[in-house]
């Protein structure tokens, strides 16, 4: 990811829908839906809290176009939005913790994944059960733990587009990625032959 300002199609559109022209806004939406949706379902865990998280990030977003100012990418200031939308899920309700006996899809996968068929049936499926390990014990992390291990680990932000995602100082960002991932892989010890 890159600190990048916006594109001038994208200021064209943003500056559309801020005066009301909902069809820019759809086309914003359709840009960016894929990289919420994914932010949303690796923070929550579940396809039907990331659609929901989605919908009202969205709704947001709309809401508070007049409040963009362009200082960052417009990207950011979305990131931002899902992320706060999915820690106020997370802190409004208990999100259940998945049994590590139970599969994510009807057989056991991760729907989301295409799988390698190049790869032998006995990598794919250590791959899968480390995939699902680590969603797993992700799921049971704080949110704010969460929340930054998606977005810099996974997403792969630098720390300054995570402090600002977050809406808090680069330091700050770097202690809680340093005690997110000893939680992680506190979570993570009893699983720990998956990974040697």
């Amino acid at each position: 990811m890159t600190t990048e300002k916006i594109s001038l199609d994208e200021r064209d559109l943003i500056e559309r829908s801020q005066r009301g022209d909902t069809q820019a806004f759809d086309r914003l939406v359709g840009e960016h839906y894929v990289m919420v949706y994914n932010t949303a379902y690796r923070m929550l865990g579940s396809p039907e809290l990331a659609e929901d998280a989605t919908v009202e990030a969205f709704a947001r977003a709309y809401r508070s176009l007049d409040r963009f100012r362009g200082d960052s990418a417009f990207s950011t200031w979305l990131y931002r939005i899902v992320t706060n939308v999915c820690l106020d899920y997370l802190r409004g309700s208990t999100q259940p913790v998945a049994s590590l006996d139970e599969g994510w899809g009807e057989e056991g996968d991760q729907q989301r994944e295409v799988p390698d068929e190049s790869a032998n049936p006995a990598r794919t499926a250590l791959q899968r059960r480390r995939q699902q390990v680590v969603h797993q014990a992700l799921q049971r992390l704080s949110g704010d733990h969460r929340a930054v291990l998606v977005l810099y680990d996974l997403h792969g932000f630098p720390y300054e587009e995570v402090s600002a995602i977050l809406g808090v100082p680069v330091g700050t960002v770097k202690s809680r990625l340093n005690r997110a991932r000893h939680a992680l892989k506190r979570e993570l010890t009893p699983e720990l032959e998956l990974f040697e």
